[in-house]
C-alpha cells in the first residue's frame, strides 16, 4: 500500500510557477513510476507527466513540454512537479499516482492522492 498526499498548489498569474509535491508513505516507495494528472472543469482526469522508478525517464504530454519538470528524491519519499510559464489552460486539480509499469499514459497507475488544486489567472 501507497499513501500519496499532494501540496503546494495554488493561484498564481499566468507566466508564473508553482512547484507542487508528492508525499509518499510506505517502503516500496522506490519500486514505483510516478505520475502527475490533472482534471480540469469539465474534463476527465488526463495524463501530464511521469518519472520512472529510479528517476532516469520522464514521460510528458505536448502541452507541458519546456514548462513542466518532473522529478523524484527516492530517499525523501517525494516526487515534485515544477511548474513554469502556467497558463489559464493548466487549471486544474493535479493528483499524484504511483504505478509498477514504466510511467507511462498506459500503464496502470495504483495510487492515487486527493489531488491539490492550480488555478491561473489571466
Amino acid at each position: 500500500q501507497v499513501q500519496l498526499v499532494e501540496s503546494g498548489g495554488g493561484l498564481v498569474q499566468a507566466g508564473g510557477s508553482l512547484r507542487l509535491s508528492c508525499q509518499a508513505s510506505g517502503r516500496t516507495f522506490r519500486i514505483y513510476a510516478m505520475g502527475w494528472f490533472r482534471q480540469a472543469p469539465g474534463e476527465e482526469r488526463r495524463f501530464v507527466i511521469a518519472i520512472n522508478y529510479s528517476g532516469g525517464i520522464t514521460y510528458h504530454t505536448d502541452s507541458v513540454k519546456g514548462r513542466f519538470t518532473i522529478s523524484r528524491d527516492n530517499a525523501k519519499n517525494t516526487v515534485y512537479l515544477q511548474m513554469n510559464n502556467l497558463k489559464p489552460e493548466d487549471t486544474a486539480v493535479y493528483y499524484c499516482a504511483a504505478t509498477t509499469g514504466r510511467g507511462t499514459l498506459y500503464d496502470e497507475y495504483n495510487y492515487w492522492g486527493q489531488g491539490t488544486q492550480v488555478t491561473v489567472s489571466s
